[in-house]
């Protein structure tokens, strides 16, 4: 959700334009050669399935689902609707041979919602995405012990499953992770009942704004955290959570939230913003020395100055990584989806590379943040990761 990014996919002249203010980039594509299959047009149906890539932590994977209602605020876009409804998915560290089948990367009518407003006049089946194969077992039973909470927030108009990649690998790593749809913020929320929310304010973003955004996800992600962490929590398996080690990352306005929310509760102890501007600010004394990684493209907008800004009022432990070959949604599955639905690749960056660097470098600053192990990755260049350079305070 950012300043006008009118980016189109190359070949398949796809611009994709959220509202006159606030916009996504088109879904760009990974390179042929990598081995997922390419649709020869946005039209055209995918022949096969593909599988995210394979977590690199030791631990196997679960899934939990949660439908959490606030019964103390109405839907900030659709009063009518009655209180705050909030779709969650919970990633966390298994035991092995645990659990049932994969956990469905999204449901079909998300899916649908998706397509019809990120590819008008495709016709490219639901299924193509929502088959995408994952790594977590639904209702497979938590390793031992307690592990942090990461929570994540996607992108404006893009469901909570377009983290599932980091989400993953994050749990597998020793996280417990809490990834929010935030409905009528996106292409389509299904709720139990299965009736799927579509997206109220997509054409209304520019009166909105992106910094009421970010502060109405910041409520959504305190809300959660209450669920998670409080005397009577809403998932079965909360007790594995150590709650006095909260982080929490997000895309584009996601990652707005992440500020907005470290601004707004104490309970979250260190941040991420993948590539999304500073709608909401940095507080300007700052956010009382808790750390914060700025991780985005290397060509960001030339007229976003918030970065800068940021940069400045950041009075924690700081990064600023930038990534050579990157665009807005090189930090999602984002590019595996285009891949999927036959837009051809805008960027050098393959969605596999890109996905890697992402939990390599996430991964990185919760652990020394959250679990105190000591990350030089983040201190400089890595000749393992030439496309990310790393600014020091």
């Amino acid at each position: 959700m950012n300043r006008p990014r009118f980016l189109a996919a190359a070949a398949a002249s796809v611009v994709l334009v959220i509202g006159p203010a606030l916009a996504l980039p088109a879904l760009a594509a990974a390179p042929a050669s990598s081995p997922a299959p390419v649709a020869a047009s946005a039209t055209a149906p995918v022949a096969a399935s593909v599988q995210l890539p394979r977590p690199s932590g030791p631990h196997a994977v679960g899934r939990d689902t949660l439908h959490l209602v606030d019964g103390d605020r109405s839907d900030p876009w659709v009063p009518s609707a009655g209180p705050r409804q909030l779709m969650v998915s919970l990633y966390y560290p298994a035991r092995r041979g645990t659990g049932g089948p994969a956990a469905p990367y999204m449901t079909r009518e998300e899916a649908r919602h998706l397509l019809e407003l990120r590819v008008p006049g495709s016709t490219v089946p639901p299924e193509a995405i929502s088959g995408v194969g994952t790594w977590a077992r639904t209702a497979a039973r938590p390793a031992h012990g307690r592990f942090p909470l990461v929570v994540l927030s996607p992108g404006f108009t893009l469901p909570r499953a377009t983290l599932t990649g980091l989400a993953e690998d994050l749990a597998s790593r020793g996280y417990v992770v809490a990834l929010v749809d935030h409905p009528y913020e996106n292409a389509g929320t299904t709720l139990p009942d299965g009736q799927t929310l579509p997206c109220a304010i997509c054409d209304d973003s520019a009166s909105i704004g992106g910094k009421a955004v970010a502060e109405s996800r910041a409520a959504d992600v305190s809300f959660v955290l209450d669920r998670l962490t409080g005397r009577h929590p809403a998932w079965r398996y909360a007790r594995v959570i150590d709650a006095e080690r909260v982080g929490m990352a997000g895309h584009s306005i996601g990652g707005n939230a992440a500020v907005a929310t470290m601004a707004a509760d104490a309970r979250v102890r260190a941040g991420v913003n993948m590539d999304g501007d500073f709608f909401a600010p940095v507080p300007a004394d700052g956010l009382d020395g808790r750390p914060f990684l700025m991780f985005g493209a290397k060509d960001r907008s030339p007229n976003d100055t918030t970065w800068d800004e940021s940069w400045r009022d950041l009075d924690g432990w700081k990064r600023r990584l930038s990534v050579t070959g990157a665009d807005h949604g090189s930090f999602t599955d984002v590019p595996l989806l285009a891949r999927l639905v036959g837009i051809p690749d805008a960027e050098p960056l393959p969605y596999e590379r890109s996905l890697a660097l992402t939990r390599a470098y996430v991964a990185a600053f919760f652990d020394l943040h959250l679990k105190g192990v000591p990350q030089p990755l983040l201190d400089g260049p890595s000749p393992d990761h030439p496309e990310v350079s790393v600014r020091l305070p």
